[in-house]
């Protein structure tokens, strides 16, 4: 999705985007951006205060925490003034515990960066429907490399980019529950939360998605979620009072995630 006018343009979403190496660098840093995040709920001020100035992740010098401020807004924004920022931190604010809270992370982490999203929905998504299912980085090295036809700036990427994107792509994956293990992972399909799923639908509505695209549409596969499972999720939510969600015929309406 492009973006038409009075939509928003989420990069995971956009079919033209280009595949960046961010995570070449570090991980999706969840225990950095859970903390600064609570951080923030705290203290009220702005995040890079809380990083470059106040130092809250402990590090040694001025060089270190400047990195770490770059890495975490290259992930997360970090901009309250965003509406795709604004729209994750409101769901995150309203989760219910921690397992909620790093599920909404993951999929602020996949949506706002187009390798990961699609790493997730075309690589990750059948190994979770066939959990366990071993998880290499020999395997994942294959998928990126038969990905450059379509996504020509891949083949910019040194074979040390690319080794350390998938590397850190799999511990992410770890971090965020959806693999267990060190050197040898294998996928888990963990319960989800309520909260991820009704972020993912306001990001999907917010990108311009109509009703009837939500009910078919693949960014649920970040989640694990087939195209088959999305209409019966969604009258799980609605008897939860989650959302609201309607089906008869062709009519569909869908609130409460707005």
């Amino acid at each position: 999705m492009t973006g038409k006018p009075g939509e928003l343009s989420i990069p995971g979403l956009d079919e033209q985007g280009r595949w960046l190496a961010r995570i070449s660098t570090r991980s999706a840093l969840l225990a950095d951006i859970s903390h600064l995040l609570s951080a923030y709920v705290e203290d009220d001020t702005d995040f890079r205060t809380l990083i470059i100035e106040r130092n809250i992740a402990l590090k040694k010098n001025s060089a270190s925490r400047a990195k770490l401020y770059q890495e975490l807004k290259g992930r997360y924004i970090l901009d309250e003034n965003h509406p795709l920022f604004r729209l994750f931190f409101s769901e995150w604010k309203c989760a219910r515990d921690e397992i909620e809270r790093t599920q909404i992370i993951y999929g602020f982490f996949c949506l706002n960066d187009r390798t990961v999203f699609s790493t997730s929905v075309e690589w990750l998504f059948p190994r979770l429907g066939s959990a366990p299912s071993a998880l290499s980085v020999s395997d994942l090295l294959a998928f990126y490399r038969a990905g450059t036809k379509q996504h020509p700036e891949i083949s910019a990427w040194s074979e040390n980019t690319l080794e350390r994107v998938a590397r850190h792509y799999l511990a992410s994956v770890r971090d965020f529950g959806f693999a267990t293990g060190k050197k040898q992972k294998q996928t888990v399909r963990p319960a989800l939360t309520a909260g991820a799923i009704r972020f993912l639908l306001r990001c999907l509505k917010l990108s311009g998605a109509s009703d009837r695209d939500l009910i078919r549409h693949k960014g649920f596969r970040i989640f694990g979620i087939h195209e088959d499972e999305i209409i019966d999720l969604l009258y799980s939510l609605n008897r939860e009072g989650c959302i609201c969600f309607r089906m008869q015929g062709d009519v569909i309406e869908l609130g409460g995630c707005n």
